[in-house]
């Protein structure tokens, strides 16, 4: 079966927007606004009439209540109060991957949160090498971190055409990054301290971790706590943007639970029997309960933060007037140049060569597919320092001449930066084209990670990428009992998943099951009894399924949880997307992809000649072998 979107009426339309798989519709539009802001932000700095973009933006909003409050002008209030939110944003995503995501499993996060750190650190100290004296020093910060919002856009538009675990590699990369950027707001570009109102800061923070304890009432507790925070830290000094983080990182996250979701089905279902306003409320109530406070305040806000406030961040802060001055003063200037060396060569530099060193002793792996070449690229594109870099410029420099050579460098090494992974990514296609990857097998059977059946050591082998939902995957069922029966202990079958959740809404259930299940040594046992029930592929008929097995139960619904099946479904996908296969079933002979019919005969035919060019080779090897131990003897 092939998951596929109805096709639109404009093809040429299609083909621009929707070339760059795994790219989400919200990252593309984000990016785009992001740079039309941007362009937007110049023009208007640049019009002839007058300095209307900085009179806008200077002019002063006041809040004052009975003699006290606070009076910001409106690039601040967009700097120190909208920015809040994403920087909240952010807190969600990094709480969130180092709990059930890519961060959660040190083996595999070890690779992007080493190139993090060097990403971090190389640039600062290129940065610092060109402005080692004087006051611009303290400016180092504004290198040392990526855009991920234009890191994605740019990504998407002059990435490999199929990312795969690229982007799942930048994504790990970029939370690290954003940790490193916010401790150093925190530790660097704070000033002066008062205690008193970091006091109540910090009562504010803890009474919002135990409102995790509260049944209602959560959400306008949550806010106005988080409002207490953030006023108390902005009169203690303290950058005030990072409350969001903070509060971030003490909202709880974790996958639904069992009992929370049973608990919304009865409250819908007693309102679809009975509907009135009280049943309606609790079905509300019961389904918000059922996903993490994380999730549902990520999945609320990131549209604002991707679609208003960062697009209105840099309208308000990339508007540098491009006089002839102002470009004369930056093309000469240290500042300038420690910015475009630290982001473009520093991000490349540290983020290529870490991932290489690790690569070589062998600390951690690349992914299937994920070549250097495509690291690379990628880290050409971190030299991206948009809004971070944006917004330290504000808080390291006070000179505004300064600040526009500074803005400058950020401009022209966000610029230079597309350019390089645009030139590098096409110089890897060239190497290396998409298409042969289509042919061959992504990812070697590895008996310590694969599903088997037969011998593990077998010379033949039979990879199926299928779906527990697709009737055609449950009727190759049948071929493959015969390949096996003929071939014996020749033949290795392999199965990985490719869940189709366009077209089978269970699919994915269905997976982590079946990996929850071989985690009690039962995976080829669970898969039959789904492919003959696939009409019901609930939770409850999957647990029923474990039941019927004798598994434990309590350790089956959470492992179907857990990060080690999530993220293990989630390879197999990505790897069948880095090699171009969209349909079940698709079978790959020895490494290499089969196309055509898959019946028994057929499958048979191709292994056997697979078999032939094996012991051809073989007896050219074993040849070979024989001349150099007769020239040895010699």
């Amino acid at each position: 079966m092939t998951e596929g979107d109805s096709l639109p009426r404009f093809p040429r339309l299609r083909r621009v927007l929707h070339q760059r798989r795994g790219f989400s519709d919200s990252e593309k539009t984000g990016a785009a606004l992001l740079l039309g802001a941007t362009v937007l932000a110049l023009v208007w700095a640049n019009l002839p009439f007058g300095n209307s973009y900085d009179e806008f933006w200077s002019s002063t909003v006041s809040l004052q209540v009975s003699g006290t409050g606070i009076q910001l002008d409106f690039r601040a209030l967009v700097n120190e109060a909208l920015m809040t939110l994403f920087f909240f944003v952010v807190g969600l995503e990094v709480k969130r991957e180092f709990a059930v995501g890519e961060l959660s499993d040190r083996s595999r996060a070890i690779v992007p949160v080493a190139a993090a750190v060097a990403g971090l650190a190389i640039p600062a100290a290129i940065f610092l090498l060109f402005n080692h004296t004087g006051e611009t020093g303290h400016a180092w910060g504004v290198v040392i971190s990526s855009d991920t919002a234009f890191l994605l856009g740019a990504l998407a538009l002059v990435g490999p055409r199929l990312p795969g675990h690229l982007r799942i590699f930048l994504l790990a990369l970029a939370v690290v990054d954003d940790v490193g950027a916010l401790a150093v707001i925190a530790f660097f570009y704070t000033d002066q301290v008062h205690f008193l109102p970091l006091v109540v800061a910090a009562l504010g923070l803890a009474i919002i971790w135990s409102l995790k304890y509260v049944r209602l009432g959560q959400g306008p507790a949550y806010l106005v706590f988080s409002v207490v925070v953030w006023g108390a830290l902005y009169a203690s000094g303290v950058q005030p943007t990072l409350a969001g983080v903070a509060i971030a990182l003490l909202i709880p996250v974790y996958a639904p639970r069992r009992r929370e979701v049973e608990r919304a089905a009865e409250l819908s279902r007693a309102f679809r029997q009975s509907p009135n306003p009280a049943y309606a409320q609790a079905a509300v109530r019961g389904l918000l309960n059922s996903v993490s406070v994380n999730d549902r305040l990520h999945t609320l806000y990131s549209p604002y933060t991707s679609f208003i406030i960062l697009p209105v961040f840099a309208l308000a802060n990339a508007g540098v007037k491009l006089s002839g001055e102002t470009l004369a003063a930056a093309f000469t200037s240290p500042l300038t140049w420690g910015v475009i060396a630290g982001l473009v060569v520093g991000k490349f530099v540290g983020i290529t060569g870490m991932t290489a060193l690790v690569k070589a002793l062998k600390l951690g792996e690349l992914a299937p597919g994920l070549t250097l070449g495509r690291v690379a690229g990628g880290a050409a594109l971190s030299g991206i320092g948009f809004t971070i870099s944006l917004f330290i410029i504000d808080l390291a420099i006070d000179d505004p001449r300064q600040q526009d050579e500074a803005r400058v460098g950020v401009l022209a090494a966000s610029l230079i930066a597309f350019v390089l992974g645009w030139a590098i990514f096409r110089i890897v296609d060239k190497v290396q084209p998409p298409s042969r990857m289509s042919l061959v097998l992504a990812r070697p059977v590895d008996p310590r990670r694969d599903h088997i059946r037969g011998a593990a050591d077998a010379k033949l082998s039979l990879v199926e990428y299928g779906d527990f939902e697709c009737p055609f995957c449950s009727r190759a069922t049948g071929s493959i009992d015969e390949v096996r029966a003929h071939f014996g202990d020749q033949l290795q079958y392999v199965w990985r998943h490719l869940p189709l959740t366009k077209v089978h809404p269970h699919a994915i259930l269905a997976a982590r099951a079946s990996e929850a299940a071989a985690l009690q040594g039962r995976f080829f046992d669970l898969s039959p009894l789904m492919f003959s029930h696939q009409d019901e592929l609930e939770l409850d008929d999957l647990l029923a399924y474990a039941a019927t097995l004798g598994l434990d139960l309590n350790r089956f619904e959470e492992d179907m949880r857990s990060a080690d099946v999530v993220n293990r479904v989630r390879d197999d996908a990505i790897d069948a997307e880095l090699m171009d296969v969209h349909s079940t079933p698709t079978f790959f002979i020895c490494g290499k992809r089969h196309f055509g019919p898959y019946d028994a005969a057929t499958l048979i035919r191709e292994l056997e000649n697979s078999k032939e060019m094996f012991t051809v080779a073989e007896a050219k090897r074993l040849e070979k072998a024989q001349q150099e131990l007769q020239h040895r003897g010699r």
